[in-house]
């Protein structure tokens, strides 16, 4: 089969809101892997031996290259390694309207399980809720950072610095109970770190340790 009729034929078994593709390309014959190389060089693959591992974006045409590399009597296997539906931040609801317990949740549910430790942002919905939910959020030991209505705080799973992730979710809960709404963004994430002569890992935002 043609390599063009491999891509057309992996094409039509993609989802229909798929936003990216990667495809495994191994060329039949060692020898024209460099002239394949050529052909294939505006997506930018990945290339092991005769191997190519190519990103396609919708709205990208590889049938066109793979069109040449048949017209060029290039043999070789198409593969579908991995699809990519649109982000799901886009197909659902905006974060600040859901509570930010269950934001908590989510973003946490994605982590491997051995992540150690991260460092969270909330930011409120309005200046009115600044006072009362910095008071809420305490046990996290908030600091404000950027915006007026933003806190940052560390959280750790097991030890080290930062408030347990049990903790922090208890304190967005208290925030959810009070009706006082925001969005949750984990800034960074660390996994399986280990504390040797020292209670955890250290960013620098700003030229201060946090």
């Amino acid at each position: 089969m043609k390599l063009v009729e491999q891509w057309l034929e992996i094409e039509a078994g993609l989802p229909e809101n798929w936003s990216g593709v990667e495809l495994l390309f191994g060329v039949a014959e060692d020898e024209r892997a460099d002239q394949a190389a050529l052909i294939l060089a505006s997506f930018a693959p990945g290339r092991t031996g005769s191997s190519f591992r190519i990103l396609v974006q919708r709205g990208q045409d590889p049938a066109r290259v793979l069109r040449r590399l048949d017209d060029q009597g290039i043999r070789g296997r198409v593969d579908l390694v991995g699809a990519e539906a649109p982000a799901r931040e886009q197909a659902r609801a905006p974060e600040r309207e859901r509570p930010l317990a269950e934001q908590w949740d989510e973003l946490v549910g994605e982590f491997p399980p051995d992540w150690s430790d991260l460092y969270a942002e909330v930011q409120l919905d309005s200046s009115d809720f600044l006072q009362r939910g910095a008071l809420l959020l305490a046990p996290v030991n908030p600091a404000r950072h950027d915006g007026p209505t933003t806190l940052r705080f560390r959280a750790a799973r097991l030890s080290g610095y930062g408030v347990a992730a049990s903790m922090a979710r208890r304190s967005l809960e208290r925030l959810d109970r009070e009706h006082i709404t925001g969005r949750l963004r984990i800034l960074q994430v660390l996994s399986a770190t280990s504390h040797v002569a020292t209670q955890g890992p250290v960013w620098r935002v700003g030229g201060r340790a946090v």
